[in-house]
This record gives C-alpha cells, sequence and structure tokens, in this order.
C-alpha cells in the first residue's frame, strides 16, 4: 500500500473516531457510534499492517490473532457489572504497550547512533531505523523528549490502572491510603523524573528511561491507592485521558499519524469528562488525582433514628396509590442485575396511568454513563431517563421514589454535614419525595464507606434484600 493510499485511509478513520465520539453523547444514536468506531478502528490496523515499511506478517498475523481471541473471550465473559474494571485493566494494556514502544526506540536509536559513530553504511537499513538515520540532531533531541514522555505517562497509566481495577474488583481496599508524607513522596519522585530526564537528554543510556519507569510507576501507584472508592468513576476518566496522551506521545516517536489525533481524542475526551465528573462532585480535579478526596475532615455529624424496614407488601401499596414515581438505579442495581425487573416494573406502572422517570447522578455507579447503559439494555425508554440537572427540583412534588443500590449519589450529609467527605457534592434530593423506598443488601455503608442519614429519616424505609429478588417479589403485587 502506497503512503498516500495508507495517508487517506488514515483520514478516513480519524474522521470516523470522531463521529463515534460525537455519536457517543446520545443513546439513540450511540449503537451506530460504536459501529463507526469499530469500522475506524479495522481500517486503522488494516492501513497500518499493510502500509509502507511493514514486515514480520506472520508475527503480525499470529499477534491480531491471538488479540482478537481474547478480545472475545472476554468480551462473551465479563458481565455488565464487571465492565468498569474491565476499562481499567484495557488502560493498562495501553500504558504498558506505551512504556514497551518508547523502550525500544531507545534501543533502536541507540542501535543507529553506534553504526553512524562507526562509519557504517547505513543504506541498509529499514523501517523505524531507517528514520532515525534520517533524523538531524534537533530531531533526534525532540525525539528523546516523546520517548521519555510516552514512557512516563505509560508508566503511571499502567500502575494507576491495575490499582484503580483492584479497587473495583474488590481485591483492594477501597479506602484511600497514601505513606506518610504522601503528598511530598510524589512532588520528590516528580523532581527526580524531571532529573532523569535531563540526564537522559545529555546523552546518558537506557538505564536513565528504566530508572524513570520504576518512578513513574510508583507514581501511578500511590496516586490511585491514595483515592477513595467514592471517586472511581473520576479515575476511570481520567485514567482514559492517561492512556490516551500516552498513545499519542508514542505516535509522535513513531511519525505515526493517526495515532497522534486517535491519542490526542482520547486523551482530551477522558480530560473533559473527568472535568464534567469533578463539577458534578463539586470537586477540584487536582484535589480528586492527588487523593485529597475521600477522608473527613472533622468529626461526622450524629445520625438519630433508626433503620425501618418494609415489606414488598408495604412498598406495593404505596406504588399503587401513588401518581408519580422516580426511580434512582445505582450500582447495587448492577450488581443484582437487577435492570430487566426495573424495566418491567416501569412498564406496569406507566401502564397503570402513573407517571414514572428515572434520575442518574452523573457519578452513579463506577463508570461514566454506567447506569444509562444499563437501562438501555433493558429497553427503558430513552425519555424518562433524565438527568440530575432535570430533575432534583421535582422530588417535593413526587409520591414515591425508589432508591436501587444507591449511598452517595442521595446522601443528604452532602449538605448537612461540613465534615462529610462528600461536603458539597450534588446529590439528588430524594428525601424531598413524600416517600423514599431503599432497596439494599444490608445495613452496611457501602463502597466507599460513608454512612447515609437517608436511611434513618422519617419518610424512608429500607427494602432490604437483593434488588431483583425484591422486586420481582414486587411486581406481581402492582395491579
Amino acid at each position: 500500500m502506497s503512503i498516500g493510499l495508507t495517508s487517506a485511509a488514515y483520514i478516513a478513520a480519524a474522521i470516523l473516531f470522531i463521529l463515534s465520539l460525537g455519536g457517543l453523547s446520545g443513546q439513540e444514536s450511540a449503537k451506530r457510534a460504536v459501529w463507526y468506531g469499530i469500522v475506524g478502528m479495522a481500517l486503522a490496523v488494516a492501513a497500518t499492517v499493510f502500509g509502507p515499511g511493514m514486515g514480520h506478517y506472520v508475527i503480525i498475523a499470529v499477534m491480531i490473532l491471538a488479540g482478537s481471541v481474547a478480545g472475545w473471550y472476554v468480551a462473551k465473559k465479563v458481565e455488565m457489572t464487571e465492565m468498569p474494571q474491565l476499562v481499567a485493566a484495557l488502560h493498562s494494556f495501553v500504558g504498558l504497550a506505551a512504556v514497551f514502544i518508547g523502550l525500544n526506540a531507545q534501543l533502536e536509536l541507540s542501535s543507529v547512533m553506534a553504526q553512524k559513530a562507526a562509519g557504517l553504511d547505513m543504506t541498509n537499513l529499514a523501517g523505524f531505523a531507517a528514520v532515525l538515520a534520517h533524523k538531524t540532531g534537533v530531531e533526534i533531541s525532540i525525539l528523546k523528549v516523546e520517548v521519555f514522555l510516552g514512557i512516563f505517562i505509560g508508566a503511571v497509566t499502567f500502575t494507576g490502572s491495575v490499582v484503580a481495577f483492584g479497587k473495583l474488583a474488590g481485591k483492594v481496599d477501597g479506602k484511600p491510603k497514601k505513606l506518610p508524607g504522601g503528598h511530598m513522596i510524589n512532588a520528590a519522585a516528580l523532581v527526580a523524573s524531571i532529573v532523569l530526564l535531563v540526564v537522559y537528554f545529555n546523552g546518558a543510556g537506557v538505564w536513565t528511561l528504566l530508572l524513570m519507569t520504576l518512578i513513574a510507576g510508583f507514581i501511578g501507584w500511590h496516586l490511585i491507592m491514595g483515592i477513595g472508592g467514592a471517586d472511581m468513576p473520576v479515575v476511570v476518566s481520567m485514567l482514559n485521558s492517561y492512556s490516551g496522551w500516552a498513545a499519542a506521545a508514542i505516535g509522535f516517536t513513531l511519525g505515526n499519524d493517526l495515532l497522534i489525533v486517535t491519542g490526542a481524542l482520547v486523551g482530551s475526551s477522558g480530560a473533559i469528562l473527568s472535568y464534567i465528573m469533578c463539577k458534578a462532585m463539586n470537586r477540584s480535579f487536582i484535589s480528586v488525582i492527588l487523593g485529597g478526596f475521600g477522608g473527613a475532615t472533622g468529626p461526622a455529624m450524629e445520625i438519630a433514628g433508626e433503620q425501618i424496614a418494609i415489606d414488598a407488601e408495604g412498598v406495593a401499596a404505596a406504588l399503587n396509590d401513588a401518581d408519580s414515581v422516580i426511580i434512582v438505579p445505582g450500582y447495587g442495581m448492577a450488581v443484582a442485575q437487577a435492570q430487566q425487573s426495573v424495566s418491567e416494573l416501569t412498564r406496569k406502572l406507566r401502564a397503570k396511568g402513573k407517571t414514572v422517570r428515572f434520575a442518574i447522578h452523573p457519578v452513579a455507579g463506577r463508570l461514566p454513563g454506567h447506569m444509562n447503559v444499563l437501562l438501555a439494555e433493558a429497553k427503558v425508554p430513552y425519555d424518562i431517563v433524565m438527568e440530575m440537572d432535570e430533575i432534583n427540583e421535582d422530588f417535593p412534588s413526587t409520591d414515591v421514589a425508589i432508591v436501587i443500590g444507591s449511598n452517595d449519589i442521595v446522601n443528604p450529609a452532602a449538605q448537612e454535614d461540613p465534615n462529610s467527605p462528600i461536603a458539597g457534592m450534588p446529590v439528588l434530593e430524594v428525601w424531598k419525595a413524600k416517600q423514599v423506598f431503599v432497596s439494599k443488601r444490608g445495613q452496611g455503608t457501602g463502597y466507599s464507606g460513608i454512612e447515609n442519614p437517608l436511611f434513618y429519616k422519617e419518610n424512608t424505609r429500607m427494602f432490604y434484600g437483593d434488588a431483583k429478588k425484591s422486586l420481582d417479589s414486587l411486581l406481581p403485587m402492582i395491579d
């Protein structure tokens, strides 16, 4: 394939990626957008594999086949509830790839420079080595900066994503943990990395990159360990952004325009999404990524009252008498795989002429848009799924609010307790509804470990049990 044809394929793929990102902003266009991304990636891979300077097609074919089989297997096996940790794991692969490519680029550069110094014939070089042989001194210097940044961002992304995976999968404690003097340690590690950049730039060998990789890996591990479980949706989108910038840096190293464009798209969109989510939580983005959220600033407000349980008959009676219902889904719905039961409950209530809507908080679940995807999968109509800003003012005029497996996003302590770890965070004000039913497995504090005064309010009743089983027992009583 000629350079011109490869460039045209790259441009077409980039346009498809942009259309894919744009389409994902709406539920109705999301399916079409996913196909844009699939076709764009297939085109990009084909143009790269059959582009100029490529070889070793047997090895490439084996790797593509192995990756495709692994991807198909994972996609078939992983449940929707495990999607957040899968995304975090995939980010780690991108970071590790950036590290390997950067180190390989340095080894290739060292080999080419040694051949140049020895006065050997450079005309027999091919591929990336041939590109390096024709670079000027200034271009080599720029390349070194690109390699260093690519490896640094990749290492931070890799270890940070591994920790995020562990927290999301429940294999690592979700509470924030930092070493004594945590911020100073991170700052010292960053300064050490900058010093290594200067040393590497001035001719030091690959050892500087290896040492920097270890330091950057520590930074990624320590940063994410210091972030509480309540911030995991932001962490996932932030790591998504990091993986994009790592890919863009490696794109500059390899001279691959499509990798630069794709990395910039992923990096910028992830950063924007992280900013939007931090704004929705009333948190500083810098504070979140430095682990400044997740710990109380003083003694928590004492909670008066007790949690009062209710059975399916009681919930059904209230729903049968209600005219308006708002359902607030959370990660508990995903764990119980209760979205189909929720959809059936919605259908039955709407068939009786009742107004039923869903309230979605920007950080509900453990992945941006997690609840929207689950509800779309269960064929809940798009027009009754409302964002927090659209529906929050309607709770006072609502007869029944049903909370399914949510904690922080409906926690009144965000408004009432200045010492709460989530103080100031905008929340869904479900407690203002006439009656509130909370579907919850038990009396625990949930993933983030923050107590919720909502469960003790006079108009709240606790509908204990697995969300799917609880809703299934409720459905026959809706007449």
